[in-house]
This record gives structure tokens, sequence and C-alpha cells, in this order.
């Protein structure tokens, strides 16, 4: 073989490039977006609320010493997110990795729910992976290079009753990434996602204790416990970096073992 094999450290490395994540103020996107700033990546947080981003920006900065920034946008509003894009390209020289974290839940019976938040959760966590995956496309194909690492679920994976609008959601996510994957890897543009099982975030705090979480939830995961957000992390990087230049439009699971039972 005439291939280098590059020390493993050496593939985790991200010294230089620009991360952008959404919904990264909080939860799983500031935990992705903390494990890039250990690998040495800028990072950019897009959120609805600058000042929550502007709050986890300075702290990503002072804990690891990369260079960081919050902007204000709403997933769901593509000309908001373009502009955003442009003025990460303009300050930062580009985008070269994207975490689609934004997302919402609401959970019910369907015969409860109403069809506007059916149509909320899709156009968050659907139209906004969307959106922001068509934003950056043009910068990281005129570069050569990228990674779009979607947060799609083991919801998008198995079922669980009442939960039709975050399910449905994630399944659509998860074909996304397949056909995205498809789509861009011709451009040396890797798109993947992470599907992630119980993690005690601020979105699943509430019913952290309810009968049925124990039951269906963290008593169905093969270590029996809600994951921490710091467990998040090892994926993300893997997922951002070159040791991932093989895996096109993959679901990497990260559940405690809820989808092997």
């Amino acid at each position: 073989m005439t291939d280098t094999i590059l020390p493993g450290i050496k593939q985790f490395d991200m010294t230089g490039k620009t991360a952008m994540i959404t919904g990264g103020s909080k939860g799983l996107g500031y935990a992705m977006a903390a494990g890039l700033a250990s690998a040495g990546a800028n990072v950019t947080l897009v959120n609805r609320n600058l000042k929550d981003g502007q709050a986890a920006a300075e702290k990503l900065e002072a804990d690891f010493g990369v260079k960081a920034k919050a902007y204000a946008a709403d997933v769901i509003n593509l000309s908001q997110v373009e502009a955003v894009v442009e003025a990460i390209v303009d300050e930062f020289g580009g985008v070269d990795i994207l975490i689609n974290s934004a997302g919402i839940n609401i959970r019910g019976a369907i015969d409860e729910l109403t069809s506007d938040e059916f149509s909320q959760v899709m156009k968050v966590n659907v139209d906004g992976t969307w959106n922001t995956s068509k934003a950056v496309t043009p910068h990281m194909k005129k570069k050569g290079s990228g990674r779009i690492i979607n947060m799609a679920s083991t919801l998008g994976l198995v079922g669980l009753a009442n939960r039709t609008p975050y399910a449905t959601s994630k399944g659509a996510v998860v074909q996304m990434t397949r056909a995205l994957g498809l789509e861009l890897a011709p451009f040396n543009i890797n798109v993947n996602a992470i599907c992630p099982g119980p993690f005690l975030t601020e979105m699943n705090i509430p019913i952290a204790g309810t009968e049925e979480a124990k039951k269906f939830i963290v008593g169905a995961t093969a270590l029996a416990r809600w994951g921490e957000l710091r467990e998040i992390q090892g994926a993300a990087i893997f997922l951002a970096s070159d040791a991932a230049s093989y895996m096109v439009g993959s679901m990497l699971t990260v559940d405690g073992g809820w989808t092997a039972k």
C-alpha cells in the first residue's frame, strides 16, 4: 500500500478549521462545540438567542483558546441562515464543518396534538437542517472539502409512542443525510449523522422522572441510564475529522445500547 498511515492523534487535529454549530449554545450542541474546540477548531454558534450564544462563545474561548463567535439566526429562515454563513466565511475564511444541532420536540398522542405543533417540529428539525446544509454547500464545493453532521436520533431508526412529530422529523433527517451524502460525495464533502439515544438535555428534563422514561427510555438501554453530554463529543470529533474520510451517509448511533436490545 502507498497510503501514508497517519498517527491516530493526527487524524483528529482540527487546528485552523472552522465549525458552524446550530443550536450550539446549550445541550448537545454546546457539548459538541466544546469537543471540536478541544481538537483545535474555531467554532461559530448559531442560535435564535444571541445573548446565550455569546456567553457560550466566551466560555469556549476561555476554556480552549480557540476563536469563537456567536451569530443570531432562525434556521427555518433561509435568508437569515445564508447571511450568517456569508458573515462566517468573511470573518473565518470558510465553513469546514457544519453540525446541524438545532431541534425541538413536542410530545403527545396524535389525537391531542395540533397540526401546527406537528408542522413546527418538522420546520425546525427538517427544514432547518436542509436550509443550513444548502447555505454552506456552495462554499464547501468551492473549497473542495467539507463535513456536514446532522443530528438525527434513535427515534429516526425506531419508533416510540406519542412521538409522531419528532420521530417523523428525525426519520426525514436520516433520509436527507443519505441522499445528500450521495449528492455531495463527488465534491469531497462528507455528510453523516449522529443518532443520539436518551441524553439528559434540557429537552428531556421534563420527562426524566416519569414512569415512561424509567421503563421505555432509560430502562431500555443496556447501560440503564441517561447519556451524559460529554459522551456525544467523541462521535462529533470523529465525524468532523479526517478519521471519518471514508464515511458517507452513515448513521452513528450513540444510545447506550438502546437500539441493540
